[in-house]
């Protein structure tokens, strides 16, 4: 594992609710990004509870989390050290009501 990885696998297990994103909760720097702030804030998850990780700052963490998770693309969503998905995958879990039910335990 390296550096980069450790530190993911750090943040992942070390934080209940992390976002890998482009920019930050208060400015994010993609459309994509900006959507899952979005979705997270309709599930009533407050700003000081959501952990947020801009990749822009550290390319060693825009590569690694894409190889801890398999998952190409950024913003990536980890719930209780669980990848969840990125935007798409949190819209629909959304509207189905089961993010919310991740977010809260309840699942």
């Amino acid at each position: 594992m390296s550096d980069a990885q450790t530190r993911i696998d750090q943040l992942v297990k070390s934080h209940d609710i992390v976002l890998f994103m482009k920019g930050s909760a208060s400015f994010p720097m993609c459309g994509f990004s900006g959507r899952a702030i979005q979705i997270l804030k309709a599930c009533g998850v407050e700003t000081k509870t959501l952990t947020t990780v801009n990749v822009l700052e550290d390319d060693g963490i825009r590569q690694g989390i894409k190889e801890y998770s398999n998952w190409p693309t950024i913003p990536q969503l980890y719930v209780k050290g669980e990848f969840i998905g990125g935007s798409d995958i949190m819209m629909e879990m959304y509207q189905s009501g089961e993010l919310q039910q991740v977010i809260n335990g309840e699942a």
